[in-house]
């Protein structure tokens, strides 16, 4: 029945136009009939295509990455959402996870032998290189809320770099895909784990939901989870406080193993902010302190006044029963909870209903909220788990980036990445000594340095990219300690300077 709910999400007209859902959250007050959730999101598409692969089917997910590279854009990113003939929604914000689904189905459906004639690559190394451009923070999380450094966004990037370097680059381009990908994995704990505001006694490090990067668009620094403030429904809170369980799709793609220290104190974090045992299974809500959802007595979720309270979603079930199974646990009561939340009609909806009975509305504790449904992404999530468990491991799960993270028994830990990305989201204002600036941008440029305060400088012509990136490396030595690196830039296109310094200082 899930197969075929997702079938009936693919738009007849549009080959491989999977939309997210055929409803309408709270349609009969939210009049958003242009809309609603029946828009492609690259994301929950990939979801869908993936599920379906799961499911033995090989036409449809293929249909869907046809359809996404047919409706990429220029710069190689994709919209936000869009309708099925391509036009994006009118507001939308880069959501650097869409940027990587697309290659990581690329990567299935490649492993699968399911490409046919059908070549990738160019739509593949045009997403990685929109990836590195506009990142590493992203402007919105799968949540689609809040800016910054996000787990569940940077697991898939890191993913998607791997598997972009792996099958469709040549060897420069590969190393310069897994470096900006070692980049990102360096820096997991240092942006994402706090190392307070825990509510768990003896849990001393767990993942957070986000890291903000930027205060009214000026870039916060340093990034440090334990004295970052998030705005989350307009009430501020200490952004080591504010948990959901994005981490696990760092276990998912392999990039961090089941029983790493971090991974397992986040996951008793978890169970004691946001896990919710309804009388079908566990559940669980997207965040603590969510806005979006039914209210207290029933009410829609936004009345023009006041935002409602966020419910257990079905589909965090699912990942967590993946997780569960990673763990060498069982998922079979994460499959069992899945199939309860979608009640006798078989559908799975957006969200629960977590209170006592309702007369009026007609809510039913662990029964369907007005929010969207059938949700896709939920249906997709539940046949991933069904197809994981029976195979014995997690069906998503990417070897190739397990090999490159995951040390083996008797294996020393991986070496960090010593690479710092500056760029013009990201303008650190310092760096210890001893490290490389790499500055990756989207034009080509001179950059004219000094580590002398201007007494002498040196012109570094930028490297050339197949990706569309131009990048100048400059490698600090120990002994610089204490000295400030300054820059500018000659755009070599325009012939003009950038008429403004940049400086970077080199702490011991």
């Amino acid at each position: 029945m899930s197969r075929n709910v997702l079938l009936a999400h693919e738009d007849k007209t549009a080959d491989g136009a999977l939309v997210a859902s055929l409803s309408i959250p709270w349609g009969q007050t939210v009049q958003d009939l242009a809309a609603g959730y029946h828009m492609v999101w690259p994301r929950d598409m990939c979801q869908s295509a993936l599920a379906l692969l799961a499911a033995g089917a090989q036409d449809a997910p293929l249909r869907g990455l046809m359809f996404l590279a047919a409706s990429q854009l220029a710069d190689g990113s994709f919209p936000q959402k869009f309708f099925i003939d391509g036009e994006p929604w009118r507001d939308n914000a880069s959501q650097l996870d869409e940027y990587s689904f697309p290659i990581i189905l690329a990567y299935h459906l490649s492993e699968a032998g399911l490409l046919r004639q059908f070549d990738p690559t160019g739509m593949v190394l045009a997403a990685a290189g929109a990836l590195i451009k506009n990142g590493p923070m992203t402007q919105q999380e799968r949540w689609e809320e809040l800016e910054g450094y996000s787990p569940s966004t940077l697991a898939s990037n890191i993913a998607a770099l791997v598997c972009a370097a792996t099958k469709w680059a040549d060897a420069s381009t590969a190393q310069f895909l897994l470096e900006y990908a070692d980049f990102l994995e360096s820096h997991l704990e240092t942006w994402c784990v706090a190392a307070e505001g825990s509510p768990v006694p003896g849990v001393t490090q767990h993942y957070i939901r986000i890291l903000p990067t930027h205060v009214n668009g000026v870039f916060n620094f340093p990034e440090d989870p334990d004295t970052a403030q998030v705005t989350v429904w307009n009430k501020d809170y200490n952004a080591n406080t504010i948990v959901d369980a994005g981490f696990l799709e760092l276990v998912r793609y392999g990039i961090r193993a089941a029983n790493d220290p971090i991974i397992v104190n986040s996951v008793k974090v978890v169970d004691a902010v946001i896990r919710k045992i309804l009388p079908q299974g566990p559940a669980f809500y997207r965040y603590n302190h969510d806005g979006y959802g039914q209210g207290n007595l029933g009410e829609d979720w936004y009345d023009g006044a006041t935002f409602g309270v966020g419910r257990p979603w079905p589909l965090l079930t699912g990942e967590r029963g993946h997780y569960e199974l990673a763990a060498g646990g069982d998922p079979t009561p994460y499959i069992r909870a899945l199939e309860a939340f979608a009640g006798t009609r078989g559908l799975l909806p957006e969200q629960v209903w977590d209170l006592p009975d309702l007369a009026d509305p007609p809510f039913v504790t662990g029964g369907p909220t007005g929010s969207a449904m059938p949700l896709a992404w939920a249906h997709a999530e539940y046949i991933k788990l069904v197809r994981s468990a029976s195979d014995g491991q997690v069906f998503n799960h990417l070897k190739v980036v397990a090999d490159r993270y995951q040390s083996q028994p008797g294996q020393a830990p991986r070496a960090r990445s010593n690479i710092e990305i500056w760029n013009f989201n990201r303008p650190l204002p310092s760096i210890p000594a001893a490290t490389t600036i790499r500055i990756p941008l989207a034009a080509p440029f001179r950059l004219r340095w000094t580590i002398d305060d201007w007494a002498t400088s040196e012109d570094s012509e930028a490297t050339a990219t197949a990706l569309g990136i131009y990048y100048v490396d400059l490698v600090t030595q120990e002994a610089q300690a204490g000295s400030s690196l300054a820059f500018t830039f000659f755009w070599t296109s325009s012939q003009t300077w950038q008429g403004q310094n940049f400086s970077v200082a080199l702490q011991s």
